[in-house]
């Protein structure tokens, strides 16, 4: 999500999603799964520091860059995220190796850096994710009370609203997949993680019914577990994943939020609603028929 961009910087956005959009392509038609898929799509995007993950990560309160990930197997139901990690490189695939090569479904902290080393995963110096233009964000926003708890409310900061990345797929052998990636709120306080890590929040894959990633305010997308309530209204309600995702976000805005989420059902139908101004986002068929938009 974003406010007001000059057509350089829109340019600059779209032509990123297109990137993206072509490398998860790319897997799919050359026989690759849908995991890979969004795996190497999502690191695309937090290469670069245009996004809120990876790279261009926002800083919390202490100036540091803090940042969350997870991916979903619809196939099996297996799942990895990471939380609050600041040295992984690409924190998508640190989720991926708490998926594929742990027990457990998230880590946090220096034992998710730890496991992530000791897994072959890229570890690189906090100095990495510094960017100038985040940075001055953090700066001009660092003194105001904006990100702090008010009751059972996050107040987040003006630029709250900087992208969370996401990516959902459908492979040829009908398998679907999701991941999510993201630096968390600008200025954020206290240890706080968003939905992004948690799956049945920010993150949701099942073959029965769809593949879901999140993004906006976490909180509220935590409180309604929303990506697995879109997958559950298709299960159980036989709503279409276009019904059921807009429901969601329905949900999001009656107790207040804003966000987005973006889904794909295992017939390959395809449902993007946010109740924001904007949202970056794109997507492209079996077809190769490719679409980005920021705004409404």
């Amino acid at each position: 999500m974003t406010g007001a961009l000059t057509p350089e910087q829109e340019k600059a956005y779209l032509d990123k999603l297109s990137e993206a959009l072509q490398i998860g392509y790319s897997i799919l038609t050359n026989g690759g799964n849908s995991i890979d898929s969004v795996e190497a799509t999502v690191r695309v995007l937090e290469d670069s520091p245009l996004f809120n993950a990876g790279k261009g990560s926002v800083f919390n309160c202490e100036g540091k860059n803090e940042m969350d990930a997870s991916i979903m197997n619809g196939k099996n139901l297996k799942a990895g995220a990471i939380a609050a990690v600041h040295t992984i490189r690409n924190p998508v695939s640190g989720a991926r190796a708490v998926m594929e090569k742990s027990s457990h479904v998230l880590l946090a902290g220096d034992g998710a850096e730890k496991f992530a080393k000791e897994c072959g995963i890229e570890i690189v110096p906090p100095t990495y994710f510094y960017d100038e233009e985040r940075h001055q964000q953090w700066l001009a926003t660092k003194d105001m009370e904006g990100a702090s708890w008010a009751g059972d409310t996050y107040i987040a900061t003006p630029e709250k609203k900087l992208g969370t990345v996401g990516c959902v797929a459908l492979d040829s052998a009908g398998n679907l997949a999701a991941a999510t990636s993201t630096g968390g709120v600008n200025n954020k306080k206290f240890g706080r993680v968003g939905d992004s890590p948690l799956i049945g929040a920010g993150c949701y894959a099942d073959n029965k019914t769809c593949a879901v990633s999140c993004t906006g305010e976490g909180e509220y997308f935590i409180r309604q577990a929303i990506a697995f309530d879109v997958s559950a209204l298709m299960e159980y309600k036989g709503f279409s994943v276009l019904q059921a995702a807009t429901e969601g976000i329905k949900k999001v805005a009656q107790l207040g939020g804003e966000g987005g989420l973006i889904a794909i059902d295992n017939q390959g139908n395809i449902a993007v609603p946010f109740n924001t101004s904007s949202m970056f986002r794109g997507w492209i068929n079996s077809q190769g028929e490719k679409f980005t938009g920021i705004f409404r």
